[in-house]
């Protein structure tokens, strides 16, 4: 790719938000809202939105929601219309777009946009801010001496490896605690993309590889959020699985591709959570913005699964790139209308005039427009803007911290633990501590799905704080090194603009006398081996993906010399996606996944070092022991290579464990894998009826045969026939997680399969349907550690659900199938 077009696509790309946190630094923090002046009419009083000194029809609450917002329709303008199908523009545009023409603050500075406000009804402006990993505005403003920071949660796949649905919608709640008590109306987030390939940089905000534990993450933490009153945007909706050349990349996937995976998991979430809103991804879908189709905005979403939100766009979504904006260029407002698109988000003047001439021309027509508006308007009915609510910018940072800090240790996935090495308790026994992450701990990925957190607590800190003894001359040569690294980190990023995606810090070269005089004096070795990436661009397989030389060559030399002392070495895994294990996972003694656990993951890891927490979290996604093992390696970025336009999802249906298991191919840690300080006994399992009907129940028990208590997550599968029509071995299609049993305590799970898990899609009939024959019940602790099986019988073919087809292909190719 030409270097200076690469750099204006990274910088747009990546700029969406950040942007926003440099340019709104320095706005006033908004005032309060007042309450409105009332109007008594009929013994009944009413606020005066408007404040007209009248009662106008839409302030009438005897009314029904639908008919107040008609009414305000029935009277609005085509620009007042325009003003609201268009976002309200972001602060610090023009460093991306050049002068453009249109700038507005923010009302909560730091957050990443709204909708505009409409006087002459009452309507007031309404306030989105990202994000995944929790809520996003900036901790410091012009002439005021109050902070404004948020709780740092732990990262998408750390909240998906906890398998928790109750605990996650336990930490949506704190989330929309945040979002409200800060003034928002809307959360940007979560993020469910499939995992397609483990080099997409922001696969740390996203949950797995599996549509099924995506979905249904999505729905818990979505269910948390909303229950405080806020509103959250599910996103990117859809096949938006790469940041290289985001805006403009064309996904070429087949049908049943897409309905069993990249939108399947967006089916779940929206039918058990109803978000607000949804956002619409910036790639095209068999050459089609997805912003601009129709088939994936009406026909699917609304119409097929009953989304009653809005859509908006990504930030710029549907511009074919940032030259074009700067050039003039704008996306297709009519076709974005005409899709379903509501809200054209961040919102130019330039969209503003296209649109107000084609809705003044005839171009756009005013049922489309009306249409959209009346759903932005029952969104905004919604908010707590427009309820007034008086937020107090000071939501419980304490007892979220609390919320974090738990969620995080569950999520922690124990991938290996040879002759009991942890937990290791001792606390008077000495702890060498190695890896620059230990001290320079990664908190979250970076964009949009950051947070402005007030503090990090590192692995040292919580290594101090739990009364672990620590290496002092390790601690006192780690803790500069760490400062500087991450220093120049900072500056290295600034330089680069303000998306500059991070880079791996350097590890301190030691001599082999050094280390073996700390594996003399420490009873075990702690090396933390950090990775981070973010928003605007992919991972690498060199040095980022693989291990760089210089961890190699410190694990090989912590590894010899504790072992010849007879002492033990564990590594932490502070990273937000897949890497490489397999090549140095016989080295050490122990491993354990701590992901980017959030603000408080130095305390979550010392709770699972020191056995306080039973590590029960199980993986999501598929650690291969190459990256060429995964089905989608082949066709990732895309093609050109240098600077992909197009790519195209041969490996079809499969993905992750889906190929994996199918074409038996042994992974490093496969999808669902993860180790507890106890053992799980499965037994009895049994369904309600030998055939399937229109749902079948399954129950298993699962007995704590250990010696502590701890958690397990009850996983199940389902072997299909398979004889009509091509599917994977095995395919999750429920999942619980057990309380926390006691040394020989037993619970029963009961697992329900509906309909449609029986179901695929088959493209020639336009259907989803299952097909006659027998299923393989398949319940265990990973997806190959299968230790309870039964069989059900389907009788005779079942249409399950006819459908309309979608997305035609712009390009001929075949999916991968498997041949027995």
């Amino acid at each position: 790719m030409n270097k200076n077009k690469s750099t204006l696509i990274g910088l747009f790309s990546g700029n969406k938000y950040s942007v926003l946190f440099l340019a709104l630094m320095g706005v006033s923090p908004l005032t309060k809202a007042q309450n409105n002046p009332t109007i008594t009419v009929g013994g009944k009083t009413f606020k005066d939105l408007n404040k007209n000194g009248k009662l106008d029809v839409w302030e009438d609450t005897r009314l029904s929601v639908d008919q107040r917002i008609d009414a305000i329709i029935s009277q609005m303008t085509n620009k007042e219309k325009v003003d609201l199908l268009i976002g309200t523009g972001m602060p610090g545009i023009e460093v991306l777009t050049g002068p453009v023409g249109d700038s507005k603050q923010g009302l909560v500075p730091g957050a990443a946009g709204g909708t505009a406000n409409l006087d002459r009804f009452g309507i007031p402006a309404t306030v989105v801010a990202d994000g995944p990993a929790g809520l996003r505005i900036a901790p410091t403003r012009e002439k005021d001496s109050k902070t404004y920071y948020a709780t740092a949660f732990p990262v998408g796949t750390a909240l998906a490896s906890t398998w928790n649905k109750t605990l996650l919608e336990e930490v949506g709640k704190a989330m929309g605690n945040e979002v409200k008590e800060y003034g928002v109306d809307v959360l940007l987030a979560p993020a469910l993309n499939i995992q397609r390939n483990p080099l997409n940089g922001r696969n740390f905000e996203y949950y797995s590889e599996d549509p099924v534990i995506s979905g249904k993450t999505a729905a818990a933490i979505v269910n948390g959020v909303q229950s405080q009153g806020v509103g959250t945007s599910v996103k990117h909706f859809a096949a938006n699985n790469e940041e290289t050349n985001r805006l403009t990349i064309n996904a070429h996937v087949s049908e049943r591709a897409l309905r069993e995976l990249y939108l399947r998991n967006f089916e779940i979430t929206v039918k058990e959570s109803q978000p607000w809103t949804l956002m619409s991804s910036y790639n095209k879908v068999n050459g089609v913005y997805t912003s601009d189709s129709r088939d994936l905005l009406t026909q699917v979403l609304r119409k097929e699964w009953g989304f009653k939100g809005i859509v908006m766009t990504d930030w710029f979504g549907g511009f074919p790139g940032f030259e074009s904006i700067r050039t003039g260029g704008i996306s297709d407002v009519v076709k974005q209308m005409n899709a379903g698109n509501d809200l054209l988000m961040p919102g130019i003047p330039a969209q503003k005039k296209a649109l107000l001439e084609a809705l003044d021309s005839g171009r756009l027509s005013k049922e489309v427009a009306d249409l959209n508006v009346k759903r932005i308007l029952e969104y905004i009915f919604r908010t707590p803007t427009f309820a007034h609510y008086k937020y107090s910018d000071k939501p419980d940072l304490k007892a979220h911290a609390e919320v974090t800090r738990s969620a995080a240790a569950e999520g922690m996935v124990l991938l290996k633990n040879a002759d009991n090495t942890l937990p290791f308790g001792d606390k008077q026994k000495e702890v060498s501590l190695f890896g620059v992450t230990s001290y320079a701990w990664i908190t979250g990925g970076t964009g949009s799905g950051s947070v402005n957190n007030r503090h990090t607590v590192s692995l040292l800190e919580g290594l101090n704080t739990a009364g672990y003894k620590l290496d002092k001359e390790l601690v006192e040569l780690y803790k500069p090194h760490a400062e500087k690294e991450a220093e120049a980190e900072k500056e290295r990023r600034k330089a680069r603009g303000i998306l500059a995606l991070p880079e791996r810090l350097s590890e301190i070269k030691m001599d082999d006398a050094f280390i073996t005089k700390k594996a003399e004096t420490s009873e075990i070795a702690f090396v933390t081996l950090g990775r981070n990436s973010g928003e605007g661009g992919d991972r690498v397989v060199e040095n980022d993906f693989n291990l760089a030389a210089e961890e190699i060559e410190m694990l090989d030399k912590i590894s010899k010399a504790f072992h010849a002392k007879g002492k033990k070495v564990v590594v932490i895994l502070n990273i937000g996606g897949v890497i490489e294990t397999a090549s140095w996972k016989d080295k050490v003694d122990a491993v354990l996944l701590a992901w980017q656990p959030g603000q408080e993951g130095g305390h979550s890891v010392a709770d699972v070092i020191s056995g306080k927490v039973n590590p029960s979290g199980k993986l999501t996604m598929t650690f291969p022991v190459n990256y060429s093992d995964h089905a989608s390696a082949k066709n990732f970025p895309g093609e050109p290579s240098d600077n992909p336009a197009d790519v195209t999802y041969k490996e079809g249906i499969y993905v992750g464990y889906r190929y994996f298991n199918t074409f038996g191919i042994t992974p490093s840690f496969e999808f669902g894998y993860g180790k507890s300080y106890t053992d799980f006994e499965y037994s009895n399992i049994k369904t309600n009826s030998k055939t399937f009907n229109d749902h079948l129940e399954v129950s298993v028990t699962i007995k704590n045969k250990g010696k502590v208590s701890g958690k397990e997550v009850v996983e199940l599968y389902l072997s299909a026939p398979g004889k009509t029509i091509d599917k994977p071995r095995s395919e999750l299609k429920a999942y619980a997680k057990t309380k926390e049993l006691n040394p020989g305590e037993s619970q029963t799970v009961i697992l329900t399969l509906n309909k449609k898990d029986l179901a695929s899609f088959e493209t020639d009939k336009s259907a989803w349907v299952a097909e006659a024959g027998r299923y393989k019940i398949l319940v265990g602790a990973s997806s190959s550690d299968i230790r309870q099986k039964a069989e059900i019988d389907v009788t005779k073919e079942l249409l399950i659900e006819k459908v309309e087809h979608i997305l035609p292909a712009d390009k001929q190719f075949k999916d991968l199938k498997f041949q027995q």
